[in-house]
């Protein structure tokens, strides 16, 4: 199936295959990619940061992470216009473990998820998008908007010496003590960002929101910090170290450096001790780190095909992701993935190809190296309050609301129990809750479906003259095993006193174990009663089911017919089960 190939393709650089040699790439693309790269990398810069300050790592490792994964992800994926680099929805899962393993471990923790998302590609999950219900999706994001604003209100309220706990609950019982401690300056230059960030877009500028709220509330924290009213900056909150041994304040302008993950500093600031129980320790995070890179990477690539109208190839996308997410954190870099906003602001910008993607990571890379001074002077409360539109815009909101106005039941259930397993605990038991309890409540709809039907008094059925004890059920729907036993016991009841019942089974398209078991035990049923039955009409699963089963004709008590009208004529000449 064509139409289906790019859920099944797998090739390294697909993306940069398809638009660069496979289609003409001239000169007129390329400065389009350019233009588009400038543009995205400038988006990328505070987010970066933003990113990796929430993660709870310094500044400049948001941007080696842009820097790396966002290069190599462009090269080797899948997906034309994806922007890769760090996104607020890894926020709730990188946190905890660098809270837990230091920097050393969040890094040796997306190494290992790189390794599974190639294992995800090798062995062709990338159509596993398909199976995401959009419920679940809202669910988590909400969730995790939620966790990533709580997260930030330490910082937009001037609480800097606040030390939060890791149970969600715990943090805001923290967050209601301390707020009477809260620092005027702070909480006005976040919410000079916040007024900037919502109120810029109605000026219709070329020019991103945060850009410019990030500049002025740099402006605002100089004049405070001026007058003695200290705003806390990056430049004092992070150190770093370089190899001659020289402290600065900030973030380092210099090239992100090669060094072994577990060589980084773990939580006492010593090095990891590399082993299998580490290794174990860090797997279930891995895992998490995977399949929401997975999930959100593909979904960018979903979104960036209905915009281009072309088609990314899911396999060959999360082989690039899992690259990047390998060779990143050898430099520094953290957990990568597609970020649908820089996505959709590259397709806006003119980007054409994933050059545009390794414009953008040469366009962070300039900045860290030529305005790491400069950068050092933007407040964490103007990074809190981009954090927080970040939040809000993944979350959402409209689209969950939308959901739990129009949506069935049903769905409103699971969006609800992802919604507050995401804030309570985590996202994986979030997700895996919600397609279990997505899964259930389709299959009990999917069996409510599944209904017999007594047409013995039909037109079609009279016209035979069928005796008058004798009987015809038709089933309409699926025979599986959250079905067949109601359906068969509903039939053990309607045919009771009958001498023969026909099973009219056209419309069943789908026999598993479990109504094949039901069936066999509703035929025994009607052997002890001394009731015939003939089934007739069955389609080639069901059909196919029941011969793997080794079930056969017994002469005088069970028959089979290929159609109704052949089953019903010899039931009226007597010779049915002859």
């Amino acid at each position: 199936m064509a139409h289906r190939a790019h859920l099944f393709s797998l090739r390294l650089g697909h993306a940069l295959r398809e638009s660069c040699f496979n289609e003409p790439y001239n000169r007129a693309r390329l400065i389009k990619d350019i233009l588009a790269g400038i543009t995205v990398g400038i988006i990328a810069i505070p987010l970066a940061m933003a990113l990796a300050i929430a993660s709870g790592v310094a500044p400049q490792y948001g941007l080696y992470t842009a820097i790396i994964g966002g290069f190599l992800i462009a090269l080797t994926g899948g997906s034309r216009l994806s922007i890769s680099g760090p996104t607020a929805a890894f926020v709730v899962i990188l946190y905890p473990i660098a809270q837990q393993y230091g920097l050393g471990g969040l890094l040796l923790a997306t190494v290992m998820s790189g390794l599974i998302l190639i294992g995800l590609a090798l062995i062709r999950l990338g159509r596993l998008i398909e199976y995401i219900p959009v419920a679940v999706t809202l669910g988590f994001t909400g969730g995790i908007g939620v966790v990533i604003a709580t997260l930030q209100l330490k910082d937009f309220l001037g609480l800097t010496e606040l030390v939060m706990p890791a149970h969600y609950l715990d943090k805001v019982s923290v967050l209601a003590h301390a707020f009477p401690q809260l620092y005027w300056p702070s909480v006005a230059i976040a919410l000079l960002t916040l007024i900037i960030m919502i109120t810029w877009p109605r000026l219709k500028l070329a020019v991103p929101a945060h850009l410019p709220a990030v500049i002025i509330a740099s402006l605002a924290t100089w004049l405070l910090n001026g007058q003695g009213l200290e705003v806390a900056t990056i430049s004092s909150q992070f150190s770093y170290v370089l190899s001659d041994g020289s402290v600065g304040q900030g973030i380092p302008p210099v090239l992100p450096q090669f060094t072994l993950p577990w060589l980084q500093p773990g939580t006492t600031g010593a090095e990891l001790t590399l082993d299998w129980s580490l290794l174990q320790a860090l797997l279930p995070a891995a895992f998490a780190i995977a399949m929401l890179g997975a999930i959100e990477s593909l979904l960018c690539a979903v979104v960036l095909d209905g915009m281009t109208g072309k088609r990314h190839s899911a396999n060959s996308e999360l082989l690039g992701q899992g690259i990047g997410n390998i060779v990143a954190p050898f430099f520094g870099g953290i957990t990568a993935t597609a970020a649908i906003a820089r996505s959709a602001a590259n397709f806006k910008a003119g980007g054409q190809t994933p050059v545009s993607g390794m414009v953008h990571a040469l366009v962070v890379l300039g900045a860290l190296v030529l305005l790491a001074p400069m950068l050092a002077y933007v407040p964490m409360p103007a990074m809190a309050a981009l954090l927080m539109v970040v939040a809000w815009n993944m979350s959402e909101a409209p689209k969950s609301i939308r959901l739990l106005k129009t949506a069935p039941r049903g769905d409103i259930w699971v969006f609800l129990t992802c919604f507050s397993l995401t804030i309570l605990f985590d996202m994986v038991i979030a997700i895996t809750t919600g397609i279990l309890v997505a899964a259930v409540l389709f299959m009990r709809d999917i069996a409510e479906m599944t209904r017999v039907s007594d047409i013995t008094h039909s037109e079609r059925v009279k016209a035979c003259a069928l005796p008058n004890d004798w009987s015809v059920f038709k089933i309409n729907g699926p025979l599986f095993f959250a079905a067949a036993d109601r359906v068969f016991s509903e039939l053990a009841g309607l045919c009771h006193q009958q001498q023969g019942v026909i099973l009219y089974l056209d419309a069943v398209s789908i026999l598993d174990a479990g109504g094949q078991g039901a069936l066999t035990g509703f035929i025994q049923h009607c052997q002890r009663q001394g009731i015939k039955v003939i089934v007739a009409d069955l389609q080639f699963q069901p059909l196919k089911t029941l011969a793997r089963a080794g079930m056969q004709p017994i002469v005088g008590e069970l028959a089979f017919y290929a159609t109704l009208q052949e089953a019903l004529s010899r039931v009226s000449e007597g010779r049915a089960l002859e």
